[in-house]
């Protein structure tokens, strides 16, 4: 079966919403280059202890054998993750700014996009391959510690960190995770800009930590920052990709790092939308920018090839594609202050979401679904 025998909405429908969180970006940076060009180079480093993951070139199924990905039926889990990395910094370790998961149901007809908070108080298993004996910390904190090569202090790893991340992420929410991708906010950066801005609903006014109006970064100063702020005012606004990844970071806002989280779906969700939107699968061109725009940027780790997880998802409907936000609370206040907790409610979810349950849960719990 190849790509232009397919309806192009469903089949760019499918490499849109077949990740919102990571084949957006995963598959509109590498699995479509692959079927439009026939790029055979591999999608990134391997997770140790995981399968290694397979060529994600061109596939040549005969024509009468299945599609790539047929034998994949789900249950479905997908990890994003955003890091901090600081390329001016030798040795800078990555942190995980952004944790956002996937959950594809058995069956492949509906999903759930939700994110964890990155203070989130978790138990961190040991990691021997890191030097790291576990203990219970912030999330953002197990990328950091997994990265971590003994003998090599200026040389972390990502993929490495990945891989205790990942199973921190799955103890925590008790689900396995087939995949996944860990993008820098340049590459978030760089493929705004390749895919010519993003619109996005600015729901609350955000003043930038980080950035000047002019976009350039703000002095930095004791006790903060210096210097004048770009100003992100509510209402519909069209961002640039430094815009949009400056507006996705910002934490102190009212709303915290909860406002934050929500601001990453739909940055995510924006980006989908302009893939669709623009019919990036008839612009060849277009997919070679994005593609370029991603660069060492994008590290993909799983064991199955991300073509396969593409076309398993193609039945996905877009109405059935659902952002969750999930609520949570401090743990300690002032200096006693540990890091955050999910409430009760919002660790209910991710119980019921196991048990199948959750659109039930969420039509009795619908403020925990994100409109805008």
């Amino acid at each position: 079966m190849v790509l232009g025998s397919m309806a192009p909405r469903r089949r760019w429908l499918l490499l849109g919403l077949a990740a919102l969180a990571v084949v957006a970006l995963i598959a509109a940076g590498t699995v479509v280059i692959t079927r439009l060009t026939g790029d055979n180079k591999p999608g990134g480093a391997p997770v140790a202890g995981s399968p290694t993951p397979t060529p994600i070139g061109t596939p040549t199924p005969s024509p009468s054998g299945p599609p790539p990905g047929a034998d994949i039926t789900g249950p479905l889990n997908l990890l994003l993750v955003g890091v901090d990395t600081r390329v001016s910094v030798p040795g800078w370790e990555p942190h995980s700014d952004a944790v956002l998961v996937l959950h594809v149901p058995k069956g492949l007809d509906r999903a759930y996009l939700f994110s964890l908070p990155r203070d989130l108080l978790v138990d961190i298993p040991a990691f021997p391959k890191a030097g790291y004996k576990g203990g219970k910390t912030k999330l953002t904190h197990a990328m950091s510690f997994g990265s971590r090569v003994p003998g090599k202090p200026k040389q972390p790893s990502t993929a490495q960190g990945y891989e205790l991340l990942r199973s921190t992420v799955s103890g925590y929410t008790g689900l396995r995770i087939d995949a996944g991708a860990v993008l820098t906010f340049n590459g978030f950066d760089r493929l705004v800009d390749a895919l010519g801005g993003v619109d996005i609903y600015v729901d609350q006014r955000v003043e930038s930590l980080h950035r000047r109006p002019d976009g350039k970064h703000r002095e930095s100063a004791p006790g903060g920052y210096k210097g004048p702020q770009q100003v992100y005012e509510k209402g519909d606004r069209h961002l640039n990709g430094w815009q949009a990844i400056d507006y996705a970071r910002q934490r102190y806002i009212t709303g915290g790092d909860y406002a934050r989280q929500r601001h990453q779906q739909q940055l995510i969700r924006a980006m989908t939308r302009k893939i669709l939107d623009e019919g990036l699968a008839r612009q060849p061109e277009r997919v070679d920018q994005v593609v370029s725009a991603l660069g060492d940027t994008l590290v993909y780790v799983g064991g199955r090839r991300i073509v396969d997880i593409a076309y398993a998802l193609s039945g996905l409907p877009e109405n059935r594609f659902t952002l969750v936000g999930l609520p949570g609370s401090g743990v300690g206040k002032g200096t006693a202050y540990r890091g955050e907790q999910l409430t009760s409610e919002g660790r209910k979810f991710l119980t019921e979401l196991r048990a199948g349950r959750a659109d039930a849960y969420l039509a009795a719990s619908p403020k925990l679904v994100v409109k805008n």
